[in-house]
């Protein structure tokens, strides 16, 4: 029996799953990673950490379940997005990658939109520190040495393809997100390389998601026990990729993507840019598809670190703030730990407790943190709806899925129902499964990427919504009043 396996360089982990021919999954392997922040606003990794981190996973599935992945067929290759892999001409690192959640280059991005202000629209969004290309700006300044040696710039996921087949390939969803492709072309932009002194010479070369980008080389294969040819597929950025996974690829399909960082995607038959709602107007993975995206940096990265400091278990911190949830927190919290994308575009934002007292508890810290990142997500949906894709239903998927209490919460703060599906946690992967699915076997998307089974759908609760509303305006309140300190801190 053919089996896929689909591969997600993340960024608190590499996370495997081998999928059979009936997409069920049939074994799993995740690796953890750590990033480094050698200064403010910076977040980088070492590429290479990346690639020992998919080589132990390929270690813990083969063992798992070898004859399964002796059959393997296709991989399929998703991850964070907008990370800057800069190689030189030996295809060696220059430097550490710069992921999506550095900052550093807010001054470059700002000059990027002003210089360029008409290239916005052809790239989905304005110009923001996250993305690709303003980085390569912050390199030529601070760094031009490195800048000069660059041969190729690639992005995490792509520098797993090229250890895997030895080809500088990318596909559209994943280059959406570098602020170089024209989004309704599906094709590098030249004007927009030529803004950030770069040519088509330092792109990889541009795929589909659903499409072969290459085979696994022969040495690989042999290391890892592969039999016969195995193609991997273009893959997918997460985002697109857990759409992928999720079967939202039809126009109007949409769903709130928990992980270390949020995405609220509604999937597009058109290109409909919004650059001036801060939505994200991208490529999908699959061809003659498009999405619009509400980014935030920050959604169960949140939880996670409160647990950390509050030195407990995240399962059992969930378990007793659900026992004592009345009704909404008197207590704001901000989630802007890394900064936050939109609807700010401020990378100086940065995390707060508001309303603590003598009285205040673990349970409602948590519930605080719970809520916050469910506000965000509602700023994000007003943006959606300001650039005209209102938001009827969404379904979630990522880590954050896991917990139908924070489900209900996102309800009601959102006032939309909420579908939980089964395996939802198991997001890009997944998808990236899938993709190679379709790049071996040439199958319509349409007969591989259907939804899984429902779970449950959360309905909002009338009385909650109204009393979230004074809540979600307070949180915003909260957020303008401490702007100006934040870029003094």
């Amino acid at each position: 029996m053919p089996h896929y396996l689909g591969i997600d360089v993340g960024t608190s982990a590499v996370k495997a799953i081998l999928a059979d021919e009936r997409q069920n999954a049939v074994a799993e392997a995740d690796v953890s990673l750590t990033v480094s922040r050698p200064h403010d606003l910076w977040s980088e990794q070492d590429p290479e950490a990346w690639w020992q981190a998919v080589q132990t996973a390929i270690e813990q599935l083969r063992t798992t379940n070898a004859s399964a992945f002796a059959d393997i067929r296709g991989i399929g290759l998703s991850g964070q997005m907008h990370g800057a892999v800069l190689l030189d001409a030996n295809d060696k690192p220059l430097r550490p990658a710069i992921l999506w959640n550095d900052g550093r280059s807010f001054r470059e991005a700002q000059e990027l939109g002003a210089r360029h202000p008409e290239l916005s629209h052809a790239m989905g969004v304005i110009p923001m520190p996250g993305f690709t290309a303003p980085k390569l700006l912050w390199v030529a300044r601070h760094e031009p040495e490195i800048f000069h040696a660059i041969r190729k710039i690639m992005l995490p996921k792509d520098y797993i393809r090229l250890k895997l087949t030895g080809v500088a390939v990318t596909e559209m969803s994943d280059a959406a997100g570098t602020w170089w492709l024209d989004e309704a072309r599906r094709d590098w932009s030249d004007a927009a390389l030529a803004a950030t002194g770069l040519s088509r010479q330092h792109m990889p070369d541009l795929v589909e998601g659903s499409q072969p980008s290459g085979m696994v080389r022969s040495e690989i294969a042999a290391q890892w026990g592969l039999q016969g040819d195995v193609v991997v597929a273009g893959g997918a950025g997460d985002a697109a990729a857990g759409a992928v996974g999720l079967g939202a690829i039809e126009d109007g399909s949409a769903f709130i993507s928990l992980g270390t960082s949020g995405q609220l995607f509604v999937t597009t038959k058109d290109f409909s840019p919004a650059p001036e709602a801060v939505v994200h107007s991208f490529c999908h993975a699959v061809p003659g598809r498009w999405f619009q995206m509400a980014a935030m940096l920050n959604a169960a990265s949140c939880l996670a670190w409160t647990a950390s400091l509050l030195k407990r278990d995240i399962g059992d911190l969930l378990r007793e703030t659900e026992a004592a949830y009345r009704s909404p927190s008197n207590i704001l919290f901000l989630p802007y730990l890394a900064g936050e994308r939109t609807p700010h575009n401020d990378p100086y934002a940065r995390g707060v407790f508001f309303g603590l007292s003598p009285a205040t508890q673990q349970t409602d810290l948590v519930q605080a943190v719970l809520e916050g990142v469910a506000f965000s997500f509602a700023d994000a949906k007003r943006c959606l709806e300001q650039a005209g894709t209102p938001l009827t239903y969404a379904g979630m998927i990522g880590g954050g899925s896991r917990s139908a209490f924070w489900a209900r919460i996102f309800a009601s703060v959102l006032d939309v129902p909420m579908v939980r599906y089964q395996g939802s946690d198991k997001g890009p992967a997944f998808g990236a499964a899938r993709l190679a699915r379709l790049a071996a076997t040439g199958e319509a998307p349409e007969a591989v990427c259907t939804a899984p089974s429902i779970l449950e759908t959360i309905e909002p609760q009338p009385q909650l919504v109204e009393l979230y509303r004074p809540r979600i305006e307070a949180f915003r309140n909260l957020y303008r009043a401490l702007k100006p300190e934040f870029v003094r801190a």
